[in-house]
């Protein structure tokens, strides 16, 4: 049965995810992966505290190893390829790893690279984001538009599904969407807990630190289909642009889906902390069939499930 695998991004991690990696998996989380980071993976995951593992620069890097070494016990387990994969945001990395495009430890560093520019960029920039309901993504780019007539810098940031649209922007630019939003059909405008105005013009400082990274790093070409946030296709030839766009471009994680369910894909299989990516296949498509692995225990009833199809 084909299937494709969904990893999250940045928001899934809790302190205590991965408690039963660290004991299968002390080569890929244990002290390489320390080295990497200059801090410990396993106190900061098992520990935190949530503040610490909040952080832009700590979360990123968590999820991805946390996401990979439980994407090789399901792989090891269900003894097939996917057909597609995709991550949202951060996940893109991990989706990458998994199908070659580099190894886990590369993977480790570039994370830990973006994670620690955008939360520069983040500290810098004075921005959030905020989820509109209520608008489809044609009304939210006009409620944008409108407020960068005005000078504002809001835009576009995080296309999910239908009905959940996110905007970036500056303060001010939030603060003029929370007064103004209703006049623009815009049923309700919910200010997210996050440190920055990420996938917008502002992570431009960050998308020229990942940019170094990139091509210092040693990247090839993916061995399965990883379908890019950015372009809504997969990857080709040119990984290292697309990866820098990403920072300061819309996540097109919904049109992401609707493509590769139009190549015939119609199981999924979200593999890593929490159930985010799940939650917006099932939004997107309602027909397909949905999974979650978010730990070894799911692994078993994940693999059934295919192997019934």
């Amino acid at each position: 049965m084909s299937f494709a695998v969904l990893f999250p991004g940045q928001g899934s991690q809790k302190v205590g995810m991965g408690a039963e990696l660290f004991e299968s998996r002390p080569d890929l989380l244990g002290d390489t992966a320390d080295e990497i980071l200059g801090w410990s993976l396993r106190e900061m995951c098992l520990e935190g505290p949530e503040e610490a593992l909040t952080r832009t620069e700590h979360a990123q890097p968590a999820l991805y190893a946390v996401s990979y070494a439980l994407w090789e016990a399901f792989r090891e387990t269900v003894g097939q390829d996917p057909v597609a994969m995709a991550g949202h945001s951060l996940g893109e990395y991990t989706a990458l790893a998994a199908a070659g495009a580099f190894d886990f430890a590369t993977g480790l560093r570039l994370v830990a690279e973006r994670g620690r520019a955008m939360a520069d960029a983040a500290d810098a920039g004075r921005g959030g984001m905020a989820a509109l309901i209520g608008v489809n993504p044609g009304d939210a780019e006009k409620v944008a538009e409108a407020r960068r007539d005005q000078g504002g810098r809001l835009s576009v940031a995080n296309l999910n599904a239908p009905g959940q649209v996110v905007v970036a922007g500056g303060e001010e630019d939030l603060e003029w969407l929370a007064e103004n939003g209703a006049g623009y059909g815009v049923r309700r405008v919910i200010r997210l807990n996050v440190a920055g105005a990420f996938h917008s013009d502002f992570m431009a400082p960050a998308a020229e630190r990942l940019e170094a990274a990139l091509r210092d790093s040693e990247i090839g070409e993916p061995q399965l289909p990883v379908w890019s946030n950015t372009t809504a296709q997969p990857h080709g030839t040119r990984l290292v642009e697309t990866l820098v766009d990403q920072v300061v471009s819309p996540v097109r994680f919904a049109e992401s889906l609707e493509n590769m369910a139009a190549t015939g894909v119609s199981t999924f299989v979200h593999v890593g902390p929490g159930d985010v990516t799940a939650g917006m296949a099932r939004k997107t498509l309602p027909g397909a069939q949905v999974l979650v692995v978010s730990s070894l225990d799911d692994i078993a009833v994940a693999v059934e499930s295919i192997g019934t199809m």
